[in-house]
């Protein structure tokens, strides 16, 4: 364990690695998509819809407050000073912040389907504390269930021996999983959709870097050798082919005629129209709205513009943050039973100004409908100090109904005067 320790302080937490030759073959032992690209790491992430997607993800998990809480009753007290507070909140290590370490659980976790940190605990038998939360590179941990049902970790060290760690000693955020050990690899699963993007996107710049012109024929009078072939195709290539040369006159020998290839340009093979399908179903993979990446086929109105946001906290982000939530209980609180971890998403969920103001107001009673809030509670989501005393009891409603009184016997059916 000392040696596991000491490789992953050395060799996993200060140095970078390189998982550019990682491909989905390695790893999974699957072939490449059907559309002859080769889906790697390094090609999967500098596609801009991936990017953009496991992006919006990552961050908005990353930039959400997330602390320990305390269960008392019906209510939730925030634990600042909680070791496991400290960690998931501030540092989980000292090379590390917080917004550094859900960014990277994030896209480890969508990527590969699992996202594992070692949990290094310090201290006397029965009281070691939580002390950091080293992460651990994609493929190099792997769980697996044992005969007697126990989860298990064989993690490879850097001189690649490989040791088995119990499920105690790895914080593990899983993806959606079909059998509650591994999380189903959903790029894995995306492949032909992100080959074909790829596809697309390559076949496109060619085009471009031909300038969009589809090739010909040269036809010249006699027999040329084939070093006088070389020449001429070089020529060619270097004064009239490519984006800078668009456009210009092709000048010819005497007895040599160019006749261009019939085909299609880039807008009759329908490559924009190609592109557009594939961000659908990139995003439609990943379960983020295409409108959250800058993508969209109609200019959207303020009004649909918060809706889309709205969907995209509650379907997006809140599965991956409930997910992150139960996993730190479930590894970091394991002993401890009355705490809870728990995401915050009020910044996400603001409107405006105007909307805020009544959205509050009426919290707080105004109007005659009971209060809901208290104003230390209201100060809070405006990132503002308590100040305690009556600012942290409910309010009494202002403008309060007022109860209609008894009748007057005078004014019934049977009343008659004088």
């Amino acid at each position: 364990m000392r040696s596991l320790f000491g490789a992953l302080r050395t060799g996993l937490e200060y140095k970078a690695a390189d998982i550019s030759a990682l491909t989905w073959q390695a790893l999974l032992g699957q072939p490449m998509a059907r559309s002859g690209v080769s889906v790697t790491i390094e090609t999967a992430l500098a596609n801009s819809t991936v990017f953009a997607c496991l992006r919006v993800l990552a961050e908005g998990i990353a930039m959400l407050p997330f602390g320990v809480y305390q269960i008392a009753g019906a209510s939730k007290l925030p634990l600042r000073d909680h070791p496991v507070d400290r960690l998931i909140e501030h540092a989980p290590a000292d090379w590390l912040t917080s917004f550094e370490w859900r960014e990277m659980k994030l896209y480890h976790a969508a990527l590969t389907g699992n996202a594992y940190d070692y949990i290094n605990r310090v201290g006397p038998p029965g009281k070691k504390e939580i002390v950091e939360l080293i992460p651990l590179i994609p493929g190099r941990c792997v769980a697996r269930q044992r005969t007697d049902g126990a989860i298990v970790y064989d993690v490879t060290d850097l001189d690649g021996t490989i040791k088995t760690l119990p499920r105690t000693d790895i914080l593990h955020l899983r993806g959606p999983t079909w059998r509650g050990v591994m999380g189903m690899d959903v790029m894995r699963l995306a492949r032909e959709a992100i080959g074909l993007s790829i596809a697309a996107e390559e076949t496109h710049a060619m085009l471009h870097a031909n300038a969009a012109q589809t090739g010909g024929v040269i036809e010249v009078a006699g027999k040329l050798d084939e070093p006088a072939k070389e020449r001429l195709r070089e020529a060619i290539v270097k004064h009239w082919s490519g984006v800078r040369n668009a456009f210009k006159t092709i000048v010819l020998d005497a007895g040599q005629k160019f006749t261009p290839r019939e085909g299609m340009t880039g807008v009759d093979a329908q490559f924009l129209e190609t592109r557009k399908f594939q961000v659908e179903e990139i995003c439609r993979m990943l379960r983020v709205f295409p409108q959250m990446i800058g993508h969209a086929d109609k200019a959207p109105t303020f009004a649909s513009a918060e809706a889309f946001f709205i969907a995209h906290v509650v379907h997006s982000l809140m599965p991956w943050g409930r997910r992150l939530e139960q996993t730190t209980k479930r590894d970091l609180l394991a002993g401890e039973p009355d705490l809870i971890t728990r995401i915050s998403y009020h910044e996400l969920m603001r409107g405006d100004s105007k909307a805020q103001s009544e959205y509050f107001s009426k919290a707080l009673g105004a109007g005659g409908s009971p209060a809901w809030m208290t104003q230390d509670e209201v100060r809070d989501r405006c990132d503002l100090n308590p100040l305690g005393g009556t600012a942290s009891q409910l309010p009494t409603p202002t403008n309060p109904a007022i109860a209609p009184g008894p009748a007057d016997p005078s004014q019934g059916d049977d009343a008659h005067t004088e």
